[in-house]
């Protein structure tokens, strides 16, 4: 058991057995968690907001240090939950309107769903591309100001380099990877375990340890972005020009290879793309916008205004 002083008994996340058929990893700081009440006992909450911010009952929780956004809080949870991880992960933080328009229901549902090798990721965002390899140019993108002027730790090591070593261990440079905004996202214990716990403790020690343990690291950033390429590289790692997929999206729903979004430099706002109708199913390849896709997500939502009966497609995943 665990307590703070100024609040009711708190119970830690209980320790539990290799059964679970589905877990939510929740990375919280101070967010109403009431959208996840009806699934509490699904829950593993991680709280980095101290007593003050603590989550209400009935969640459970553990305290962790405010370090590294939530990927500290998902490679945390990954490294000591390596040899119980339950058969599906939802990773999620506390808070995900912004980000995704399904209910709790509907998305285990998708997650369930999931086979091994597959990463599920959920709309309303689409799936963007990265490919500052050389580290993220912030003052082009004004629509990122709150990150860049924040006090941000920044990591020596560059995006390229850390991806060669903990995901193509070799010296060859991408085009782009895909991402999923938010860093929301499904996956099976399998498809985590393809790379052993040594693997991912390494990881949490480069990225977000040591050095790198601070509130805003630029590795928590960079994480972000990696995650469905460590997971699945075939899928969301683009090599080079040529290799983009044929189909516009792929058997999971997704904005498939080579055709993830770009965010514009000089955005003022990032909206991103919405994963609705036909007025976003034009390719955005890594290197080029289709004249068939709004350049930037204002234009996507006035385009969404203008075609008042574009209905949402279902995704299957």
């Amino acid at each position: 058991m665990f307590y703070y002083p100024d609040r009711p008994l708190v119970i830690v996340n209980p320790t539990r057995e290799d059964d679970l058929e589905f877990e939510i990893v929740v990375g919280h700081y101070n967010e109403d968690l009431s959208w996840l009440k009806q699934h509490h006992k699904e829950c593993c909450v991680y709280s980095k907001g101290g007593s003050k911010n603590a989550p209400e009952l009935p969640f459970t929780f553990t305290p962790l240090p405010n370090v590294g956004r939530e990927g500290h809080t998902f490679l945390h949870h990954i490294v000591n939950k390596y040899d119980i991880l339950a058969d599906v992960t939802l990773f999620v933080q506390g808070r995900i309107d912004d980000h995704v328009d399904l209910t709790v229901d509907e998305m285990k549902e998708r997650a369930m769903a999931t086979v091994p090798g597959q990463v599920t990721t959920y709309p309303f965002r689409e799936l963007e591309l990265f490919d500052h390899w050389e580290g993220i140019p912030w003052e082009q993108y004004p629509c990122w100001k709150r990150w860049s002027s924040m006090d941000c730790k920044k990591m020596p090591d560059t995006p390229l380099e850390l991806f060669q070593q903990y995901i193509s261990e070799s010296d060859r440079v991408p085009v782009a990877v895909g991402f999923a905004p938010g860093a929301i996202f499904a996956v099976r214990k399998e498809t985590i375990r393809q790379h052993s716990k040594e693997f991912w403790q390494r990881l949490l020690d480069k990225m977000f340890l040591g050095e790198m343990a601070h509130v805003n690291p630029e590795t928590g950033h960079y994480m972000e972005r990696f995650w469905l390429a460590l997971l699945n590289p075939d899928e969301y790692v683009q090599w080079d020009a040529s290799d983009v997929a044929k189909t516009q999206r792929n058997k999971d729903g997704q904005l498939a290879k080579g055709r993830w979004y770009r965010t514009p430099t000089g955005a003022e706002i990032d909206l991103g793309a919405i994963r609705r109708g036909e007025v976003l199913d034009s390719p955005l390849s890594a290197s080029t916008t289709s004249p068939d896709m709004p350049s930037s997500p204002e234009t996507a939502l006035s385009s969404l205004a203008d075609e008042e009966t574009i209905a949402e497609k279902p995704i299957d995943q």
